[in-house]
């Protein structure tokens, strides 16, 4: 295998893919990228067995070939590079990997190619076009409220269901649940639900940049095509919980407020809260509410009292600050709404005004105060 490119394209490509190789594996050979060369169109892959992705770049090609390459110490190296051109050059029989810059020439041995893990293929399948800025929204909105509890492997990833004319997105790790609806989609005879890994979807939201992603799905796997990027990933085969069933009907108590002074306000106060429980309470009376937090063992505390739009009951209730924070952080209005039922039930937090054709709903569970 011979090309030449430059520093910069090959770093860039290689940052683009590397998210996906494990740091370490009981499989030696996921730790390398996997080069294939075929006249001017070079293309990077790499996989941990559940997520694979692979890009296309334009090189200058003068003999074509296979061959995996240990990605920690190639792209380490190219990344320290300056922009230069870069030649590349590899023995197919023996693996061996010689990189020439203007200044430098550097060895690496390699394994090969044939011994690669082939990517999933995709027989009967289904095709979705999407746009991206829809994409990045599902995406964008529900995947901090992702739980990392392996025990609970379908929360491990985002819940799609797709619809005639609708799509939704929804997440929840057990102490918060977002939930976006979108009618702006186009009308299709698909109907399907689907949970895809927080990892695999954070490296899409990374690498978007066309208009418009074709989703194409199979019995097993999801197939994301965007430009000369494409990502394949495992979907998560365990049943999506009933999200729909813990959302309150009845929270009947509305407080309006400004979502930035709150916000502010919020993580102003959580440094005062206890490390322990992190724990913030929103106290209500008419016209007002006051956020406080404070630390018994260290002797510190925080209390700011904002004005707002509330004229039920007085209430008091608190919440882990890390979740208040990161809900009211992913409204992206001026005014935020919470809907309010006991200071031991589910609470809904929403933008005031939705976007159009949109719905976005997240909700987060009270914790107990601390008397």
């Amino acid at each position: 295998m011979k090309f030449s490119t430059t520093s910069t394209e090959l770093q860039k490509v290689m940052g683009s893919v590397g998210g996906v190789i494990p740091a370490k594996s009981t499989l030696p050979i996921l730790e390398n990228f996997l080069f294939q060369l075929q006249k001017d169109n070079l293309r990077i892959t790499a996989t941990d067995l559940d997520i694979s992705m692979s890009v296309d770049v334009r090189v200058r090609g003068l003999e074509d070939g296979i061959v995996a390459i240990p990605a920690k110490r190639l792209f380490e190296t190219v990344r320290s590079l300056p922009n230069v051109n870069v030649d590349f050059i590899s023995n197919t029989q023996t693996n061996k990997v010689i990189m020439l810059t203007p200044n430098g020439e550097y060895k690496l041995t390699g394994e090969s190619g044939e011994n690669y893990p082939t990517l999933p293929s995709f027989k009967n399948e289904t095709l979705l076009e999407i746009d991206n800025d829809l994409l990045r929204r599902l995406i964008g909105k529900t995947i901090f409220a992702v739980s990392s509890d392996e025990l609970r492997p379908a929360m491990m990833g985002i819940f799609f269901q797709i619809r005639k004319g609708e799509i939704r997105s929804a997440a929840t790790d057990g102490h918060r649940l977002v939930r976006l609806i979108s009618t702006k989609f186009p009308l299709n005879n698909i109907e399907q639900d689907l949970v895809i890994p927080a990892k695999a979807l954070n490296l899409v939201l990374k690498s978007v940049n066309e208009e418009k992603t074709t989703i194409t799905f199979s019995e097993n796997h999801t197939k994301f095509t965007f430009g000369d990027v494409v990502l394949i990933s495992r979907m998560i085969e365990e049943k999506y919980p009933n999200y729909e069933s813990v959302i309150p009907a009845d929270n009947d108590k509305v407080l309006v407020v400004d979502k930035n002074q709150i916000l502010s306000s919020a993580r102003r106060t959580a440094l005062y809260a206890s490390s322990t429980t992190h724990q913030v309470r929103f106290s209500m009376k008419k016209g007002t509410v006051t956020i406080s937090a404070e630390d018994i063992d260290f002797g510190s505390e925080a209390r700011e009292t904002l004005t707002c739009d509330y004229s039920a009951e007085a209430m008091e209730i608190g919440f882990n600050s890390g979740y208040i924070i990161d809900i009211l952080s992913h409204i992206d209005t001026d005014e935020a709404m919470f809907k309010f039922s006991s200071p031991t039930r589910a609470v809904i937090i929403q933008p005031v005004t939705q976007k159009e054709n949109e719905n976005l709903l997240m909700l987060v569970m009270p914790v107990r105060l601390n008397v």
